[in-house]
């Protein structure tokens, strides 16, 4: 795999301690708006041109879409596949993907995948930019890389120097302050048979992105109601992670109405299954990695070009369950893929620890700091799991948004797809609530008795 030469950094330094690793100097962070955009990717296009250079993104909506609504319209509809992507033309194009695409491939011969234009769509407002050039010589991980501090409101880590500061940028990354959603997640068994493992509302906030919210050491914060299948209805959780793993792990409560009370969940972290997936998924699954980073070793692979999942909104708000989900895989007729420069972080399981994964391969788009791949590999070392988020940028924010994801068990041949929101919906911006509303108290309320 030929990686880029610029950008990259040394190798960590050290994983034990306050491990201290080379900060950004001034004269660096003068190249965000000049070679680089305000949050750190490349301006320029590359050399064949097949990926363009950055213009400021898509900032305009459709003349179809209705403000405030949840649904959005296909800026890019009347785009064209390029080439495509199979068992018979991998060989071609190898170095462009994943482990677990070219799996698929290789398990489904009629897989495949349509690549089209490439369309650097992710707008930001002002503030982000401005701030994140202020954090580019502020922000600093500690506790070994698995805690951040320095920054509020903006990319901490632009110019990064470790996989760590690659995955903070991921966890934190600007999707909008508060929005909510009605969703369905989808199981797809070995069979072709689909079943919803869970379906019902979610509410998201991001305080990290909040100016005035500086110290209080939070970065993000979900609250789910089931309604769906019955036998989870009523059934409600939360869960809010810290910017400091070493001083407050993550808190996550959880209610249930057979016994009428909200508990503790310290469980919901890591590899414990995930309920809201039916177990087909790990909780640090959730949007290919969410939470702690104290289980792995992160390490910044460099910077490659690949053809990943982008700008798919016709799947994420204009389809239908039963076009996009076919037997073994989603409608390749349905999914968008595209060329873009992703950073390569490949996560080795800490001796000592413990995971259903042993080696993860994360894939970040240089442009939203969203993982929008992932590779996952079993105990054995064999690939276990192949993930993907599907970027489809909110024009009306502006704003990326990629919390639908989907998760191929290579070994069961089953998958499953998570934050389905074209049938329910899709997802609105909101007001963050008030703090009591992010009680334990708060959570029971809600619940159905």
């Amino acid at each position: 795999m030929k990686f880029q030469k610029t950008l990259l950094i040394a190798a960590l330094a050290s994983t034990v301690g306050n491990a201290a690793y080379a900060e950004v100097t001034a004269d660096e962070a003068k190249k965000l708006g000049t070679t680089l955009t305000a949050v750190g990717a490349e301006k320029a296009g590359n050399k064949d041109g097949s990926i363009p250079a950055y213009t400021g993104g898509l900032t305009k909506a459709p003349a179809a879409y209705k403000a405030g609504d949840g649904l959005r319209p296909d800026p890019f509809a009347e785009d064209k596949p390029l080439f495509t992507v199979d068992g018979k033309s991998v060989d071609k194009y190898a170095d462009k993907l994943t482990e677990g695409t070219k799996a698929l491939m290789k398990k489904y011969p009629d897989y495949r995948v349509d690549v089209y234009k490439t369309q650097r769509s992710v707008a930001y407002p002002k503030f982000v930019e401005d701030n994140t050039a202020k954090c580019a010589v502020s922000a600093k991980t500690t506790n070994a890389g698995r805690s951040m501090t320095g920054c509020q409101a903006g990319f901490p880590f632009a110019i990064p120097k470790t996989g760590y500061e690659v995955m903070w940028n991921h966890l934190v990354r600007y999707q909008g302050v508060a929005y909510s959603v009605k969703y369905r997640n989808w199981n797809i068994d070995a069979s072709g048979r689909p079943s919803v493992s869970t379906e019902g509302s979610i509410v998201q906030e991001y305080p990290y992105w909040e100016a005035d919210k500086a110290g209080s050491g939070t970065y993000y914060k979900q609250r789910i109601s089931y309604t769906g299948p019955a036998r989870r209805a009523g059934e409600a959780m939360m869960i809010i992670d810290p910017l400091d793993y070493a001083d407050k792990d993550r808190r996550a409560w959880q209610y249930l109405p057979g016994q009428r009370r909200v508990k503790v969940a310290p469980d919901f972290a890591h590899d414990t299954p995930n309920p809201g997936t039916g177990g087909t998924s790990t909780f640090d699954d959730v949007f290919l990695f969410l939470g702690s980073m104290d289980r792995f070793d992160f390490k910044l692979v460099g910077k490659k070009e690949m053809i990943i999942p982008y700008n798919d909104y016709k799947m994420a708000y204009n389809s239908t369950k039963d076009e996009l989900l076919k037997p073994k895989f989603l409608n390749p007729d349905v999914v968008r893929w595209e060329q873009h420069r992703v950073w390569v972080v490949e996560a080795n399981l800490r001796e000592g620890k413990r995971h259903v994964y042993s080696k993860r391969t994360f894939y970040i788009d240089e442009d939203s700091w969203t993982i929008v791949a992932s590779d996952q590999y079993d105990a054995r070392g064999q690939l276990f799991r192949a993930g993907f988020a599907y970027v489809t940028p909110s024009y009306d924010a502006p704003a990326p948004w990629a919390d639908m994801h989907g998760l191929y068990d290579l070994i069961a041949g089953s998958y499953s797809l998570s934050g389905y929101t074209a049938e329910t919906g899709g997802m609105r911006y909101g007001k963050p609530a008030s703090e009591r509303e992010w009680s334990p108290d708060a959570l029971a309320g809600a619940g159905i008795r």
